[in-house]
């Protein structure tokens, strides 16, 4: 069709809408989008060390089998936490990805050990509140860890209606058969539960993780 006013066909102005409507993000990065510290404050963690070491080669990434879905391979967020771009490390969903079977640390010619850098970097994220929104990976560990301080034990009834509310409820009704089922065999408890002197795990779990018991919540 045609445009008579513009002279134009009115599939070529719908393109036209959409280019300047279209949202442009910058990739390149500056010196002020740096985080001055960061990494060195993830390199005084316990076996993070060895960060400063890392060579660039690439094993990690090469060994990784979920890094074709990461939107930072594990060689590039070593390099970003080394140059302290701490937000673009904390908001990435490749710490989250990140599935522990330490392939990436075995085989490290520099002996680093990237897992654990990951560990530390959920850690983090979880604490500042700025792990991907809605993401279910990050959401479970916070509630999973603030059931257990809470109540000593996971009532796994309650964490999954948790985790479905602040990520995607919509998901749980296609999920209802399985619940019920799963209700009926007696593998999911609806009463909570909980062991005594709670208070007491609590302040050896707020010791231990140094102020990580009271993580903030994402924007």
């Amino acid at each position: 069709m045609w445009d008579n006013k513009r002279g134009l066909s009115t599939g070529a102005t719908a393109r036209n809408r959409y280019t300047i409507m279209m949202r442009v993000n910058r990739t390149i990065k500056y010196e002020g989008d740096r985080v001055r510290g960061f990494g060195k404050e993830i390199m005084s963690v316990s076996g993070c060390e060895r960060l400063q070491s890392c060579i660039q080669c690439g094993t990690c990434s090469g060994t990784c089998p979920l890094s074709i879905y990461m939107d930072f391979s594990p060689r590039q967020v070593m390099a970003l936490v080394r140059a302290d771009f701490k937000n673009e490390v904390l908001r990435s969903h490749t710490v989250w990805l990140c599935a522990s079977c330490y392939a990436c640390t075995t085989e490290c010619p520099r002996q680093i050990r990237i897992t654990d850098i990951m560990y530390a970097l959920k850690q983090r994220a979880i604490q500042e509140g700025i792990y991907p929104k809605r993401f279910p990976i990050p959401v479970l560990a916070k509630e999973f860890y603030e059931m257990v301080r809470s109540q000593g034990r996971i009532t796994e009834m309650l964490l999954v209606m948790k985790l479905f509310y602040k990520t995607d409820w919509l998901a749980a009704l296609s999920s209802w058969r399985l619940g019920i089922g799963m209700m009926r065999t007696g593998r999911f408890e609806l009463r909570p539960e909980h062991i005594e002197r709670r208070a007491e795990l609590a302040g050896m779990l707020d010791s231990a993780g140094n102020g990580a018991a009271k993580p903030k919540e994402t924007a």
